[in-house]
């Protein structure tokens, strides 16, 4: 395991498109001192062949670990820039580019669908009346789960697709039930298209990919064999992981499942969504990003998450995370041969970003480990991992330790992953 980079202990630099200023750092403490180890134990333990880790606190990254090798038997290390695909956190963008270009006016969230994409028809033609752009960013279209999965694996272009939506009766109304969707989630990148007369792909780079100085980041196929530091995808067989030809057929769903990037372009999309880039991501957009649209009961289920979660919903292309009094904003990728997930705490301003490239169920306790420890440490005491950040949200003055404190009802207990 390589420290790629160390923790804050000296100066805190300037950062692009932050106020240029720098004050001494105290000696740190980890923000989750055991977490290191947890991460390359677990990877070790099912022979993933790499990952990679990133932690964020306000305008900083204060940590990245990487682990193993690119490729099975392969010499090449993972490292701070190896590109993964990150299959759904793809969404992220998707609802964030689309929030953007509503704020603007280039379109109403409220826009029925069918204004944009007229071949996408249901039994109920009432339905093809209420069914709304932000219903497809929230997966509250009302129907049934994954449509059409299936027809996408098979390698069938969207046109082939749609029409048979037509054979569907929703479950229910728009807006009134969740039903995670590809497909019709991806019907976004049409709304965007016609109404700015510009390619999805190109404003994700435009509007965020470059302004963020995400990169490593890309969309699509191409970008992921054009990168020359990426990582292979590795599917399980009888001897193990072995390395597996990457599949171009959920990367024709962009908006959905689109998008490859490395742990330092995910870490500066986590500092963007914590307000320290309001020049690129409005707080006001931020804000109706992060609000509930949908209940998504099943993520109560999670075995991982259960002790932690109280509520959960979807958001506009992001998961919302009632962890007691605390709000966690979530996103999980699969896809053949990686998994990928991001989240973060807008109460204090902390992010975690893991990449792997295999579809290791070891994936599933990690950050629901890093959670559980970190948000009562923070909760409790107010936890800065260094005394100074260039910070547009200002420090809270003084730092005390609050009156009331959330009680999580279960013991640290890291070898529970073993």
């Amino acid at each position: 395991m390589r420290s790629i980079y160390p923790w804050l202990r000296t100066a805190a630099c300037c950062v692009a498109g932050f106020a240029a200023t720098s004050a001494i750092a105290e000696e740190v403490t980890p923000l989750h001192p055991k977490f290191n180890e947890l991460f390359q134990r677990t990877l070790t333990l099912d022979n993933v062949p790499g990952g990679v880790y990133a932690v964020v606190h306000r305008n900083q990254i204060v940590e990245i670990q990487a682990f193993g090798v690119r490729q099975r038997n392969g010499t090449e290390p993972v490292d701070a820039h190896t590109v993964f695909r990150i299959a759904s956190v793809s969404k992220t963008f998707a609802g964030t580019l689309a929030t953007l270009l509503a704020e603007q006016g280039q379109f109403d969230l409220s826009d029925p669908v069918s204004q944009y994409v007229p071949d996408l028809q249901f039994k109920n033609p009432q339905f093809n009346i209420d069914l709304e752009v932000g219903h497809l960013l929230a997966h509250s279209s009302g129907v049934v789960p994954n449509a059409y999965d299936n027809l996408i694996e098979a390698d069938y272009p969207r046109e082939q697709i749609l029409p048979h939506f037509n054979r569907i009766n929703p479950m229910c109304a728009p807006g009134a039930c969740y039903g995670y969707q590809n497909v019709l989630f991806s019907l976004v990148e049409d709304v965007i298209a016609q109404r700015t007369g510009q390619d999805y792909s190109r404003l994700v780079n435009d509007l965020i990919f470059e302004p963020l100085a995400m990169s490593d980041a890309s969309i699509g196929l191409q970008g992921y064999l054009g990168s020359d530091n990426r990582a292979a995808a590795h599917i399980r067989g009888r001897n193990g992981w072995f390395p597996r030809e990457v599949n171009a057929n959920y990367y024709r769903y962009a908006a959905a499942a689109g998008v490859n990037a490395s742990a330092t372009d995910l870490a500066q999309w986590l500092i963007a969504h914590m307000g320290y880039q309001p020049d690129v991501l409005p707080l006001s957009v931020l804000e109706q990003i992060r609000t509930p649209q949908v209940r998504t009961t099943r993520d109560l289920r999670r075995r991982n998450w259960r002790p932690l979660l109280s509520d959960a919903h979807y958001g506009l292309g992001w998961r919302v995370y009632d962890l007691k009094e605390k709000t966690l904003i979530y996103h999980g990728g699969w896809v053949e041969g990686f998994r990928a997930e991001i989240s973060y705490s807008p109460d204090y301003d902390v992010g975690l970003v893991i990449l792997i490239n295999a579809e290791s169920t070891a994936m599933n306790g990690l950050s629901p480990y890093f959670w559980r420890d970190v948000l009562p440490r923070m909760e409790a005491e107010q936890w800065v991992p260094y005394q100074y950040a260039n910070s547009i949200q200002p420090l809270p003055t003084p730092l005390q330790k609050p009156e009331r404190t959330v009680n999580f009802p279960f013991d640290l207990c890291y070898a529970c992953l073993l």
